[in-house]
């Protein structure tokens, strides 16, 4: 408790954006433009106007950033009624569902999605302690283990690792794995539950550092047995639209996090980048350091948090900043907006996480109408 009231003090007084004194108005939009009357978090830009995991995940985490109750009341019900048969507590939700080519709403894959679930897990156990709600808690944890049963593996050299989903991402002697999948704060607030996240949470940091050499995360990766890292067969070398969420968790870690300076010196490469380009690339190389492209406005949310952590990063925080403020994103951007409710919330102190990977919100009251 006396940690949260210093934090408190601290965003009062402290920071170039601090929180708004009432509501969270890029949520409320959010809301509006991407958010169903029942609770689904809808992806506009796809022909099948698909509704993710991911999508469900982010949504239950911004809810409870806002201390919106009834909207995170909705999206649970949603996700649990239409993509986990009725019980959460007994089946992952499936990652995608939509309209099929014969104009039917069900599910389109039923595979899970792992970071989706932890993010959902995740929420659920910090709503249960910040609101109060045993019950939230209790879903929490069963997802967690769900989870675990579902998605964890041995792999031979490494240890514990979380796969992106059940099926799909493992052969023999090769498993296909996501650095964005495994967001260090989660891992930690996992680890308070039981020691087998805190393995997975170490893992995790071999994951971020030895497959990422240059300081540049992929999109994916591969561990293969008796040979390690290696690139994936899929995408290759390429750091674009999944890896930029690695910049995003390690920005917000901590300042006391186990790990935390070691990574960002690692990973000191991408701000470096950024500041010579005086944009975020959209698409980089991660062997060869080669980049082509600027990053949509989201990119710039999501870094943010990394830059405010650089030792000379304070110039280019300024620039991206004064690009959200000058190229928002549109209404139904889905992802955009996500990245943008991330970083820029973080930007504003609106939220941070301690060294355990709680969540620590400052919750602004509603404006009086």
């Amino acid at each position: 408790m006396k940690g949260f009231v210093v934090l408190l003090l601290t965003l009062s007084i402290v920071g170039p954006a601090s929180a708004a004194q009432c509501g969270w108005p890029a949520w409320e939009s959010y809301k509006q433009a991407l958010l169903s009357p029942d609770g689904r978090v809808i992806d506009a830009s796809t022909e099948q106007q698909v509704t993710t995991s991911e999508g469900q995940s982010y949504g239950l985490f911004f809810a409870l950033l806002a201390n919106d109750r009834a909207t995170f009341a909705r999206l649970l019900r949603w996700t649990r009624d239409n993509l986990a048969g009725g019980d959460l507590a007994r089946q992952l939700p499936a990652w995608q569902w939509g309209r099929d080519k014969d104009g039917r709403w069900q599910v389109l894959d039923p595979n899970n999605a792992s970071d989706a679930d932890l993010w959902i897990a995740y929420s659920l156990l910090e709503a249960g302690r910040l609101w109060r709600r045993p019950e939230y808690e209790k879903l929490g944890l069963d997802m967690l283990w769900l989870s675990a049963a579902q998605s964890v593996r041995q792999l031979p050299g490494l240890g514990l690792m979380l796969l992106p989903g059940g099926q799909g991402f493992d052969s023999a002697d090769t498993w296909r794995l996501n650095p964005s999948y495994l967001p260090p704060q989660l891992l930690a607030r996992f680890a308070q539950v039981a020691p087998v996240w805190g393995q997975l949470a170490e893992n995790a940091q071999r994951l971020l550092t030895q497959g990422s050499p240059q300081g540049l995360a992929p999109d994916w990766l591969l561990w293969r047995r008796g040979q390690g890292w290696a690139v994936d067969n899929v995408t290759g070398p390429k750091g674009s639209y999944d890896a930029i969420r690695v910049y995003l968790w390690l920005g917000m870690l901590a300042e006391d996090a186990p790990g935390r300076a070691g990574l960002l010196k690692h990973f000191q490469p991408m701000a470096d980048l950024t500041a010579r380009r005086g944009a975020v690339p959209e698409l980089l190389d991660t062997q060869s350091g080669a980049d082509t492209g600027k990053g949509p406005v989201g990119f710039s949310a999501a870094l943010l948090p990394l830059l405010a952590s650089a030792p000379d990063g304070a110039d280019t925080l300024k620039v991206q900043r004064e690009r959200l403020r000058q190229e928002p994103p549109a209404p139904d951007a889905y992802y955009n907006r996500s990245l943008l409710l991330f970083g820029q919330g973080w930007d504003e102190r609106r939220y941070r996480f301690d060294k355990n990977g709680r969540l620590l919100p400052v919750w602004a009251p509603a404006c009086k109408k």
